[in-house]
């Protein structure tokens, strides 16, 4: 039996919530059980030096979790004076997983920024940053498609991600904190809508893992990113 008495293979409960913030031109609240990340999205008519006048868009992420997005305060990595290396890590991850879903010459010489900041953190924080931050990236897209600026559409699917793991000897579907800290095996699976994979980040901890226990894992992670490209869809209105 799971914590949260869920099914093997079945997601928290997901919701996303479009226009929550007034300025940015994407702007989504996802909420996947306890973990609530707010992704926006931003637009600026330049591009990194190392692509300039090559005629590629660019997509590109920062991550952060305030102070009390977890059970005890966590110090501002401002007040640190840099970034950790998780939320490095991190960032890099959300924007190579976005830009792999980006027709780069469709977008033009533009930098589209997706900011993912979590209010609060039960698991799966890299996986909701991604998840809706496709759809604050789509929600910008639709802006510049809407004003003329991209006339071919350079999202073509949906990005999503979903973790996975071996919980109690059980290969379990979209671990929770509770899970993912007593788990064997812990798993994030970024895949497009359509199920063709985009990375995959598995370890064992203090156990090892079998093929056929992975390909349990990759079956698991296509059920639910199918799921989830789903909801992105339904909330950016296509």
């Amino acid at each position: 039996m799971r914590p949260s008495g869920r099914d093997l293979n079945e997601m928290r409960p997901v919701s996303i919530e479009t226009g929550f913030t007034k300025h940015a031109e994407g702007s989504v609240m996802i909420r996947m059980g306890d973990t609530h990340v707010l992704c926006t999205a931003t637009i600026e008519d330049r591009v990194p030096p190392f692509i300039k006048g090559s005629g590629l868009g660019w997509v590109t992420a920062e991550y952060g979790m305030l102070p009390r997005a977890t059970n005890t305060r966590m110090r501002r990595e401002a007040s640190a004076g840099k970034q950790g290396g998780r939320t490095v890590e991190i960032q890099r991850l959300i924007g190579r997983a976005l830009r792999a879903g980006v027709d780069r010459v469709a977008l033009g010489e533009r930098q589209i920024t997706i900011d993912c900041d979590v209010i609060q953190a039960d698991g799966g924080t890299r996986c909701a940053a991604i998840t809706g931050g496709w759809v604050a990236l789509r929600l910008a897209v639709n802006k510049l498609m809407k004003a003329g600026e991209v006339t071919s559409d350079p999202l073509a699917d949906p990005v999503a991600a979903v973790s996975c793991g071996i919980y109690a000897g059980q290969p379990v579907l979209d671990l929770d904190y509770p899970e993912d800290s007593e788990a064997g095996v812990d798993g994030n699976f970024i895949m497009l809508g359509s199920g063709q994979l985009i990375e995959v980040q598995m370890s064992a901890e203090g156990s090892v893992f079998s093929r056929d226990q992975m390909n349990q894992l990759m079956d698991l992670a296509e059920k639910g990113v199918g799921e989830l490209a789903q909801a992105q869809l339904a909330a950016a209105g296509a």
